[in-house]
C-alpha cells in the first residue's frame, strides 16, 4: 500500500490522537469532578461535625449561666465545677477569658495553659460579628494541627460575658478515607478505559485510513484509458459510504465517456487515414493519367521507335504500380504491429546486434551497467531502434559528418533509451506534430515511422519525448519500465 507523505502528522495519526484526546479528557472528567465532589462533602462534613462538637460544648455552658443573670466577674464562680464536668462530657479542654481577652478559669491547671490572653484582633472580631472564629494552629508539643475555635458566651439577657476557647484536635484523615478507597478504585478503572481507549482508538484511526488510503489509490488510479476501473464494494452505512457510490457513479460516467471518446477517436483516426491513403494514393495516379494521355495523343503506329514507348511507358506504369503497393503495405504495417511475445533480453547485446545491420562505424553505443535485462518483445525492439537510428541517418547535416550515439541506462526500475544525433534538428514549432501518423519533414515517406515506434513505447507503458536544437541535432528518449 502507497502512502502520500504530507507536511505535518497524518490523517491516521491526526485521527488517532483526537480520539485518544477526547477519551482520555471525558475519563478525566468522570473521575475528577467526583473526586472533588466527595472530597468536599468529606470537608464539609468533617466541618460540620467539629461545629457540632463545640455547639455541644455551648449548650452545656449556656445551660450553666441560664440559672440567674451572670456577669463576666460571676464566671470563675458559677463555672468552677461545672466546666470540669463538661470537659469530661465532651472531652475537650475548654478555656475562658474575658471580653478584654484576658484568662479566667480552665478546665485543666492554669500554669499548663498556654494562651493567657487573647489577641486583641481576635476580640474584636467576635465581638463584631458576634459568630464564631475558627483558625487552624500547629501543636508543637504533639506535632499534629488542631483547630481553634472562639465562641461568645451570652447570658440568660443574650448579654456577651466572656469568650469560650476549644482547641479542637480534630482528625479529618478519617473523613477522608473514603475518598482514598474511592481513588484507588477510580484509578484501576482509569487506567483500563485508557488502555481501552488506546486500542478503541488505533482500530478505529487504523480502518478509517485504510479506508481512505484504499478510495485515495483507486481514485489516483482512474485514467480515460484505464482498461479496467472496478467498483468499490463498502456495505457500512457511513459518511464513506456516500464516498463510494459517488466514486462509482463517476467510473460509470468515465466508462461511458471512454466509449464516446474511444468510437470518436476511432472515427478520426480512420478519417485521417483515408485522407492520407488517399493523398498517397492519388500522388501516382496523376502522373498515371498524363503519362498515358500524353502517350495516346502522340501514338504512331508507323513510328520505329513504338516498341520502345511501350516499354518506357509500361516501365513507368509499374514503377507508380509498386510505389501504391508500397504505400498500401506501410498503411498496413502501420495498422496492425505483429502480436507481441515478451522474453527476457539483455538491452546491451540486442541493440548492439541491431545496430550491426547499420555497418556504420560512425554510430557509437553506450551503457551504465554491463547487463540491463527486460522483458520485451525482440520484434518490436528492433523496429524502434531501426527507426530512430534510421531518421538520425536520414537527418544528417551537409555541414558535417553523421555522428549518432545511443545510450542504453538503467535507473531502478526504469529502462531509458536515447539516440542522439548531430543532424540539421527539428523546429520547435514541429514537436507537437512530428508523432502525428501522417506527418513528415522529408521530401518522401508517409510519416508512420515516428508514429509506429510511439505506439509500440506505449504498449509497453512507457513514454517517448524528443529534444533538439536547429543546425546541432536531435535527440529522442525512451523510457521504459523493466516489467521484471
Amino acid at each position: 500500500m502507497t502512502f502520500i507523505k504530507y507536511k505535518g502528522y497524518s490523517l491516521r495519526n491526526r485521527v488517532f490522537f483526537g480520539f485518544l484526546l477526547v477519551c482520555l479528557l471525558s475519563v478525566a472528567a468522570s473521575s475528577l469532578v467526583p473526586y472533588f465532589v466527595l472530597r468536599n462533602n468529606s470537608l464539609q462534613q468533617s466541618k460540620i461535625d467539629m461545629q457540632e462538637k463545640t455547639n455541644a460544648v455551648m449548650r452545656f455552658l449556656d445551660y450553666a449561666v441560664s440559672q440567674s443573670t451572670v456577669r463576666t466577674e460571676d464566671l470563675p464562680k458559677v463555672l468552677k465545677n461545672k466546666i470540669f464536668e463538661i470537659a469530661d462530657i465532651n472531652q475537650h479542654d475548654i478555656i475562658i477569658y474575658d471580653l478584654k481577652g484576658n484568662y479566667l478559669l480552665s478546665s485543666r491547671d492554669k500554669n499548663l495553659v498556654d494562651k493567657k490572653k487573647i489577641p486583641i484582633k481576635i476580640v474584636n472580631k467576635l465581638l463584631s460579628t458576634e459568630a464564631r472564629y475558627d483558625f487552624r494552629e500547629v501543636d508543637e508539643s504533639k506535632d499534629t494541627v488542631f483547630t481553634s475555635s472562639y465562641l461568645l458566651l451570652k447570658n440568660n439577657m443574650l448579654e456577651p460575658v466572656g469568650i469560650i476557647y476549644i482547641p479542637l484536635y480534630h482528625d479529618e484523615s478519617a473523613y477522608l478515607d473514603v475518598l482514598h478507597k474511592y481513588v484507588i478504585y477510580i484509578l484501576i478503572v482509569d487506567i483500563l478505559l485508557i488502555i481501552f481507549s488506546i486500542w478503541l482508538s488505533w482500530v478505529t484511526s487504523n480502518n478509517l485510513a485504510k479506508n481512505i488510503t484504499k478510495f485515495s489509490d483507486m481514485i489516483t488510479r482512474i485514467t480515460l484509458f484505464e482498461n479496467e476501473m472496478r467498483p468499490i464494494k463498502y456495505y457500512k452505512n457511513d459518511e464513506l459510504n456516500a464516498l463510494a457510490r459517488a466514486y462509482n457513479r463517476m467510473i460509470l460516467q468515465i466508462q461511458d465517456q471512454r466509449e464516446r471518446l474511444r468510437f470518436k477517436a476511432s472515427e478520426e483516426a480512420w478519417r485521417e487515414m483515408a485522407k492520407q491513403v488517399a493523398h498517397e494514393v492519388k500522388n501516382p495516379l496523376t502522373p498515371m493519367k498524363l503519362t498515358i494521355q500524353n502517350f495516346e495523343r502522340k501514338f504512331d503506329p508507323q513510328d520505329p521507335n513504338v516498341n520502345e514507348k511501350v516499354k518506357q511507358l509500361s516501365k513507368t506504369m509499374v514503377d507508380q504500380i509498386d510505389l501504391i503497393a508500397t504505400v498500401a503495405s506501410a498503411f498496413s504495417e502501420f495498422a496492425k504491429l505483429p502480436e507481441k511475445n515478451n522474453e527476457i533480453i539483455n538491452l546491451n547485446t540486442e541493440i548492439e546486434d541491431i545496430l550491426r545491420v547499420f555497418n556504420d562505424d560512425l554510430i557509437f553505443v553506450h551503457s551504465n551497467k554491463s547487463n540491463i535485462m527486460i522483458n520485451m518483445d525482440r520484434i518490436y525492439l528492433s523496429r524502434i531502434i531501426t527507426n530512430l537510428v534510421t531518421n538520425a541517418q536520414q537527418a544528417q547535416s551537409d555541414e558535417r559528418n553523421l555522428l549518432v550515439n545511443v545510450d542504453i541506462e538503467q535507473h531502478q526500475r526504469k529502462v531509458v533509451i536515447s539516440v542522439q544525433d548531430n543532424g540539421v534538428g527539428i523546429a520547435e514549432n514541429m514537436f507537437e506534430r512530428i508523432f502525428e501518423p501522417n506527418f513528415t519533414s522529408k521530401n518522401s515517406g508517409m510519416g508512420l515511422g515516428l508514429s509506429m515506434v510511439r505506439k509500440m513505447v506505449e504498449d509497453y507503458k512507457g513514454q517517448i519525448t524528443v529534444k533538439s536544437e536547429l543546425g546541432k541535432g536531435s535527440t529522442f528518449i525512451i523510457t521504459l519500465p523493466t516489467n521484471l
